[in-house]
């Protein structure tokens, strides 16, 4: 089944309010959880009626094909973050098509699930993080919609939604695997692992907890969508800091990354029977954070650019 690009007006209507009335407009929304997939997670299984889906989109083509179906009585959405079969680099990844895919079919929430290494001692391989702020190292991607003809300025000052987060922290909890409440992800550019002296300065100076290649620009893309966004780290590594656990190993990464992986699945089977098929508005403001933020005058703004926009700021354009 392929889902083109072009946006029927009443459909976009329908599915998100009408535009400039805020939230509103937005109760009733139908909730559609959607997950993205990181290292060792590509599929989901249990989903009703899963059905992979064709998403084109004004920005390319997404990583994959996106499975669809219900899980609990949830609307899904899932699309594997590298493709099946690990085709894409973390820096090649397609961001935007992604989350463009996403929101075009009527995803409203998404939980992020990627692996990540450790700078701290009590956060082990096999623990989860719940990734709540983030230090963009990344260089060579796409991080915004918006550009000249159109400007847009989000805030990211608190980049997750915390309802969302608190609900999937819910889920992990009854998989019995370690969770951390919160913690500050390090974005790199990849696809090399640290050096040492990088890994130092990291931990030493800059204060993050996890390292990782994959929830940036993911995380800023989701707010200019607007939808919640909700990261869960699975730590797989200390990077290469630890004394006594030297640089990292593919092997040892993708062994512990099959348990996390395990544990990712139980978390979105558990997420999904604390979910209504409903999706209230955003008490953070994630599904409102277009409201104030364009600032190109309408009679400048540039066509083309207005109507690739159509999916993502449909609602306030």
């Amino acid at each position: 089944m392929t889902v083109r690009c072009v946006q029927n007006c009443v459909t976009l209507a329908r599915r998100a309010g009408t535009p400039h009335k805020g939230a509103k407009q937005r109760k009733g929304l139908m909730m559609r959880l959607g997950v993205i997939g990181g290292s060792g997670v590509y599929d989901i299984d249990g989903l009703e009626g899963a059905e992979w889906q064709t998403v084109e989109t004004p920005w390319g083509a997404p990583s994959d094909q996106i499975l669809t179906g219900t899980l609990n009585g949830i609307d899904m959405a899932f699309l594997p973050r590298h493709g099946r079969g690990h085709v894409h680099s973390p820096s090649d990844v397609p961001y935007r098509a992604n989350i463009d895919a996403l929101k075009r079919l009527g995803v409203t929430d998404i939980l992020a699930v990627s692996a990540c290494g450790s700078f701290r001692e009590d956060m082990a391989p096999g623990d989860f993080v719940m990734v709540d702020q983030f230090i963009d190292r990344t260089r060579h991607r796409a991080s915004s919609f918006f550009s000249s003809g159109c400007v847009a300025h989000v805030s990211v000052a608190d980049p997750t939604c915390g309802s969302l987060s608190g609900k999937v922290a819910k889920a992990a909890a009854t998989t019995g695997v370690k969770l951390h409440p919160s913690g500050t992800y390090l974005a790199m550019e990849g696809p090399q692992f640290s050096t040492l002296a990088e890994s130092r300065m990291y931990r030493d100076h800059w204060g993050p907890d996890v390292i990782g290649m994959t929830n940036m620009p993911e995380a800023k893309l989701a707010r200019e969508a607007e939808i919640c966004y909700a990261p869960i780290a699975m730590v797989t590594d200390y990077d290469c800091w630890h004394p006594d656990h030297g640089a990292v190993e593919v092997s040892d990464v993708i062994r512990v990354m099959k348990a996390n992986a395990a544990n990712a699945r139980a978390t979105i089977h558990a997420l999904t029977q604390d979910l209504s098929g409903t999706h209230a508005p955003c008490p953070h403001g994630c599904d409102t954070a277009l409201e104030y933020a364009i600032m190109t005058a309408p009679e400048k703004r540039d066509p083309g650019l207005v109507a690739k926009l159509d999916a993502v700021a449909g609602r306030v354009l």
